[in-house]
């Protein structure tokens, strides 16, 4: 931690310069949402089939049992399992219900030929579970980013504080949604969960750098605004990283051996554990200071005109 002890680095002074590879990342999610026809909805979202089937011996692995679904060309599905029982949850990407059923039903077969498996059940979800799902989405983000505002504002006393941390959020939503599009994974449960923690984690760290910045308006009051703003990153920047870096380490190790259901939490994770840090330095602050320094000189505009009288 002495190193960083001895860094300092302007960031206020290159705030224009971070503003253009932030709406850079933005231009890229678009482009990336484009190219790939819209975000790619799972079966949280669109609907599906339902498959319950049961094997006569229990040690059936789920390896297996997803090995034979992706042979069969089915690619967007879910599998759960309970005591000798496997639920399949697949897009309804087939012809037909009977279709989907014999497909599954030759295929898991084929791949375990000395263990029979019985179809206990089959039936079509439609995509009004889907439409609920996307609204209470939208409700959990909506107040999701409006607590944080409250909160941020209150413990700051200014609401400024609190629309540039969530804004800085929102930057680290669109971006890693962006990620998800562009290497065309689905769009479940799952990756809602991932970006309100991917939110979370990036609030946890503004509010932080926040927390030293209030210090030093404190302490060094007499002090300019920008060279306040650039002590105050510079101070927390070792935490920042080690902390980053620890989330970030834990994250990877989850997507490279946490296997195939967390992968996708694990992937968004990972992008926006690095997102976090560059909002809340690049991104959070620098909106903080431009709008200070622009209320600075509005006011003494105001007061060159006599339209606001000077406190001295």
């Amino acid at each position: 931690m002495q190193f960083f002890k001895s860094i300092h680095i302007d960031f206020i002074g290159n705030r224009r310069k971070f503003f253009v590879i932030a709406g850079t990342l933005l231009l890229m999610t678009v482009i990336a949402f484009i190219y790939r026809g819209g975000p790619n909805y799972g079966i949280d979202f669109t609907g599906g089939v339902l498959m319950q089937i049961s094997f006569q011996r229990n040690n059936v692995e789920l390896q297996d049992v997803r090995g034979a679904i992706e042979c069969a060309g089915i690619t967007s599905f879910e599998l759960q399992s309970s005591e000798n029982m496997i639920m399949i949850r697949a897009k309804k990407n087939l012809e037909s219900q009977e279709e989907f059923e014999r497909t599954i039903r030759d295929s898991i077969r084929a791949k375990l030929p000395d263990n029979p498996m019985k179809i206990e059940k089959i039936e079509y979800v439609g995509p009004s579970v889907g439409e609920y799902l996307s609204k209470q989405a939208l409700y959990a983000f909506f107040f999701a980013f409006l607590g944080m505002i409250v909160y941020v504002a209150f413990r700051f006393k200014s609401s400024l504080w609190g629309v540039a941390a969530v804004l800085g959020i929102v930057h680290d939503v669109i971006v890693s949604f962006g990620f998800v599009a562009l290497v065309n994974k689905e769009v479940n449960i799952t990756v809602i969960a991932a970006l309100l923690t991917v939110a979370g984690y990036s609030i946890n760290d503004t509010i932080v750098l926040f927390d030293r910045m209030k210090e030093n308006l404190r302490f060094r009051a007499k002090e300019d605004f920008a060279t306040i703003i650039n002590k105050s990153i510079n101070e927390v920047l070792g935490r920042t990283i080690v902390t980053s870096l620890t989330v970030f380490v834990v994250a990877s190790s989850l997507f490279f051996f946490g296997g195939e259901v967390i992968h996708t939490f694990a992937y968004i994770m990972v992008i926006g554990t690095a997102l976090g840090v560059f909002s809340t330095i690049f991104i959070c602050t620098p909106l903080v200071y431009e709008w200070e320094i622009r209320r600075a000189n509005r006011l003494k505009i105001a007061i060159k005109q006599g339209v606001v009288r000077s406190k001295r």
